[in-house]
């Protein structure tokens, strides 16, 4: 319902029904033969009520789609999260792959080439960080 309202097909069949209303009714109210009136004369009395009840429904609407996005966001936030754990984990793994084959071929690697602070000090990471740098070596 709430991608219905907020559409722009809602919004031009909304203000064709209510000029149809007000041209029913002003016909009927100034053309009425025999002291009847359309059934919502000029003031339009039920017409603004109904355009009132509608304001509070699509308030109501728009809440509840509020919470749902944002529990929609949450749980992405949640999911990533979970994705950045395993990940970190197989990377963590790998790295002591290549540390026990690099030692067992006499290969001297540091236990860890970068830190996330290293990384975090970075430019392009770091959106407190001055200008771009490049990350290939002396360049």
């Amino acid at each position: 319902m709430r991608n219905g309202m907020g559409s722009w097909t809602f919004v031009i069949a909304f203000l064709c029904f209510m000029v149809v209303w007000a041209a029913a009714n002003s016909v009927l109210y100034f053309g009425g033969q025999n002291g009847k009136h359309g059934f919502d004369p000029y003031p339009y009395i039920l017409l603004n009520l109904c355009l009132s009840m509608l304001a509070g429904l699509q308030g109501a609407i728009l809440l509840i789609a509020a919470k749902r996005s944002d529990r929609l966001a949450e749980a992405k936030a949640d999911l990533d999260f979970q994705h950045n754990a395993e990940n970190l984990l197989r990377t963590r793994h790998i790295h002591a792959h290549v540390a026990a084959i690099s030692e067992h071929l006499g290969i001297d690697v540091p236990e860890e080439s970068i830190s996330l602070e290293d990384l975090m000090d970075l430019p392009e990471l770091n959106p407190d960080g001055g200008h771009a740098a490049s990350l290939t070596p002396g360049t």
